[in-house]
Order: C-alpha cells, then structure tokens, then sequence
C-alpha cells in the first residue's frame, strides 16, 4: 500500500497561532477601554461632586440681587419721603 498523499497541518497551526494572537490582542484593548472607562466614571463622579460643591457655596450670591431689590425699594421710598417732606 502505498501512501496516497500526505496532509500538511502546518497551515492549520498558522491559523491557530494567529487566531490565538489576534485574540490576546483583542482581549488587552478590551481591558485597556475598560480600564479607561472605569477611570473616567470616577473622575466624572469627583467633577460632579466639585461642581455641587461649588454650586452650593455660591447659593448666597442668587440672593445679592434680591438685597439690591430691597435697597433701590428703599431708597426709593427715603427720595420720596424727603421730596415729600421738601414740599411741605
């Protein structure tokens, strides 16, 4: 018996060793955007927290405007008591 032809695997091993490659490749980018991504949560979360912060300790600048109100209101009423006072 004679052998009829003989099969070369070695194109299979390629295959295999560059699947296996493309593969570790693939899961070390996931990891890395994974990584990443969980690095930026964080940071958001510390944005978010410095920025509440920050809106919390300006909430007395929103009431500036209303004393203003209050002080023109009165000034105007003291200019009109004094012109009325004026007249008499």
């Amino acid at each position: 018996m004679g052998i009829i032809g003989q099969v070369s695997l070695s194109g299979w091993y390629v295959g295999y060793v560059i699947a296996l490659v493309v593969l570790v490749v693939v899961v070390i980018l996931v990891a890395t955007i994974l990584g990443l991504a969980r690095r930026i949560g964080v940071q958001a979360l510390a944005v978010v927290e410095a920025i509440d912060e920050g809106r919390v300790n300006t909430l007395a600048l929103w009431e500036v405007d209303k004393i203003n109100g209050g002080l023109r209101e009165i000034v105007r009423s003291a200019e009109e008591a004094r012109t009325a006072l004026e007249g008499e």
